[in-house]
């Protein structure tokens, strides 16, 4: 089995179209040049463009990185989720013990 390789142009896209919205929707923070650019994977955006992206398609920038690295499969993103809650935690608690 190949491992799967995330896919932020792939998950652009078919939230983009999931959505019903045209490259050209997004023509308030993007132009449709550079929109087409991102979902050919030929530029890779700022978390900034991602958060204006994402404002336009209606989703928290966080629903597209799952996405891009969970691929169609919903239980690789249950999976992902869980694996990030449990980090966020270790993080969190670290931190209180450095910073108490």
């Amino acid at each position: 089995m190949t491992a799967f390789k995330p896919s932020l142009p792939d998950a652009l896209r078919r939230i983009r179209k999931a959505r019903g919205l045209s490259q050209e929707a997004f023509s308030d923070v993007s132009s449709r040049t550079y929109m087409s650019a991102l979902e050919r994977d030929l530029k890779s955006p700022t978390l900034n463009k991602l958060a204006e992206l994402c404002e336009v398609m209606e989703i928290h920038p966080l629903t597209l990185v799952t996405l891009a690295y969970a691929g169609r499969d919903p239980l690789n993103a249950d999976q992902l989720l869980a694996q990030v809650q449990r980090e966020l935690n270790e993080i969190v608690a670290a931190s209180k013990i450095e910073n108490p």
